[in-house]
């Protein structure tokens, strides 16, 4: 029969606890019956029950994407993980269109998206969870934390960049047109070619999605108009890298033919041939302020601000340069 301390108690004439206290190495024992209590345990040769020690709670955030492969989310998923390891707190990262509540063991959830459905958005307030989203969207509460960056400035800097170098006819691709970013992004522009009293022609503006195919395919149509534009302003560097190739295959030379502007700075802009004069944002500054905000709200702390905008950079490159003589056209 194994020895429990109840038996060695009742042999020594203490409580339970007072043998737990001895095993436990509490000094408050008399030493005349702690040495008792300490011969009765070695008579009966007692093994204490090792129990595992409790697991720390790890606490989980929800990181939800609508585009889990693109080069914006992999720099904004650095900066969360990276913020996330500092804080001791895990990372569960989900399709926006096939995300779940998974119960409310949470403890929030970051919305990186240029579109939530109805449905989606109804799923998010339902979750009873702090929600911060990067970059403003349809939003599933007026309440909800946005983080972003400066969208709007980036661009002007960008166009007013275009016309310093003597672009006067600037077409803009924008990314869709329910994008918040984009929309930002595209009244940046416009502001900057108001400012410099130039009109734009309808055809010089058109949106799609964030991606290479939205270039090419818009590009190629810019670039088949009677006066096609000397210069392009790409509202994110997956577009851009797509105007490039545009130019490419109708045998155009970047920048000598056409000059390529683009957002984001991931690590299309680098990469790209040439390489992409484009606004910076820090995605993983972004990403990390984002996650640190998220915490902040699951904590109680309320933000001074409901939506924060971080600062953007224009990045200057080879994609750029004066426009030739010969395609120098009224606007």
């Amino acid at each position: 029969m194994r020895t429990t301390l109840a038996m060695v108690a009742a042999e020594v004439g203490v409580s339970k606890a007072t043998v737990s206290k001895v095993l436990n190495g509490r000094p408050d024992v008399g030493a005349d019956t702690r040495v008792r209590v300490e011969r009765a345990l070695a008579n009966h040769g007692y093994v204490p029950v090792r129990r595992a020690p409790k697991r720390k709670r790890v606490r989980t955030v929800s990181l939800v994407c609508d585009d889990l492969l693109s080069p914006y989310t992999s720099e904004l998923m650095r900066g969360i993980v990276s913020a996330a390891t500092e804080a001791e707190v895990d990372v569960v990262v989900a399709a926006l269109e096939s995300w779940r509540r998974r119960g409310s063991g949470g403890a929030g959830i970051l919305v990186a998206a240029c579109e939530v459905s109805e449905k989606q958005a109804k799923a998010l307030d339902r979750a009873g969870q702090p929600v911060v989203a990067i970059d403003a969207l349809k939003l599933p509460s007026a309440e909800v934390v946005t983080v972003g960056s400066t969208n709007a400035t980036g661009a002007i800097e960008a166009t007013e960049y275009l016309l310093r170098l003597g672009h006067e006819r600037i077409g803009f691709v924008g990314g869709p047109e329910t994008s918040s970013c984009g929309q930002a992004r595209m009244h940046g522009y416009l502001a900057a070619m108001s400012q410099a009293g130039l009109r734009v022609a309808p055809e010089l503006v058109s949106h799609g999605t964030f991606v290479t195919a939205t270039g090419v395919s818009e590009g190629r149509r810019l670039l088949a108009l009677e006066q096609p534009p000397t210069a392009v302003f790409a509202a994110n560097d997956a577009i851009a890298v797509g105007v490039i190739e545009a130019a490419r295959l109708r045998g155009l030379a970047v920048p000598a033919d056409l000059s390529v502007v683009g957002f984001d700075d991931t690590v299309l802009a680098e990469s790209s041939t040439p390489p992409l004069t484009t606004v910076r944002q820090s995605l993983q500054d972004l990403g990390a302020y984002a996650l640190k905000t998220l915490l902040s709200l699951g904590d109680g702390v309320t933000p001074g601000l409901r939506h924060v905008e971080l600062a953007t950079e224009l990045v200057i490159r080879s994609s750029t340069g004066a426009p030739a003589p010969s395609n120098c056209r009224e606007q």
